[in-house]
């Protein structure tokens, strides 16, 4: 019995606060299934050698990327240090059609922006098992001005009190970056899971 809907990838939305091993994690999750891929992001920043267009970032100018913006095909997007960074719906719509879950690996504010815009995606917060053990990580860079790891600590706070707004939350604590990565691929399973994700199945049954 054939039914697309339940084809369709889940759009992930994975936040955490720096020092939490968020790239560790996702890393775990890319080895143990062909089923995910990172979305691209569209940026005016120059290329660095190495990258490639349509594959570490769409590069935009300022005026084309501002042009995105006024169109609505960004899902969210923010400036940093002078330079444009957001995530073309495009793009993402595309993977999701193919069947590919996509991750977005965004912070809280552009996570919360993107929940708005599609109810449907799935949000994830990856947290440390405790607060000391998170401001022991941020504080580890002895080469870091004193004003910076404080910086750093408070972004830390904030997005940490944003946990209650995600969907599903995991904990990676020392070396349990596998669990964390099963964590969030059971969370997948279970949105696919949900009655609205299988309508084209139970249609046949109602």
């Amino acid at each position: 019995m054939s039914n697309k809907k339940c084809e369709k990838g889940t759009l992930l939305v994975i936040s955490g606060p720096s020092g939490v091993g968020k790239g560790t994690v996702l890393a775990e999750l890319m080895k143990k299934s062909e089923d995910y891929a990172y979305s691209v992001s569209a940026t005016t920043r120059a290329p660095r050698e190495g990258e490639q267009e349509g594959k570490n970032y769409f590069f935009k100018t300022k005026e084309e990327f501002e042009q995105m913006i006024e169109n609505g095909e960004l899902l969210e997007y923010a400036s940093y240090n002078g330079n444009y960074y957001g995530t073309p719906k495009k793009y993402v719509d595309k993977m999701l059609a193919s069947g590919k879950n996509v991750i977005l690996e965004i912070e809280v504010q552009g996570a919360m922006k993107v929940k708005k815009l599609r109810p449907d995606a799935v949000m994830v917060f990856i947290a440390p098992e405790s607060k000391d053990v998170l401001y022991e990580r941020l504080s580890v860079r002895a080469t870091e001005p004193k004003d910076v790891i404080i910086n750093r600590i408070e972004i830390a706070e904030r997005e940490l009190r944003a946990c209650p707004f995600y969907d599903y939350v995991t904990v990676n604590a020392d070396g349990k970056a596998d669990k964390c990565a099963e964590d969030i691929m059971a969370a997948v399973r279970a949105e696919k899971l949900k009655p609205e994700k299988m309508f084209g199945l139970i249609s046949e049954f109602i």
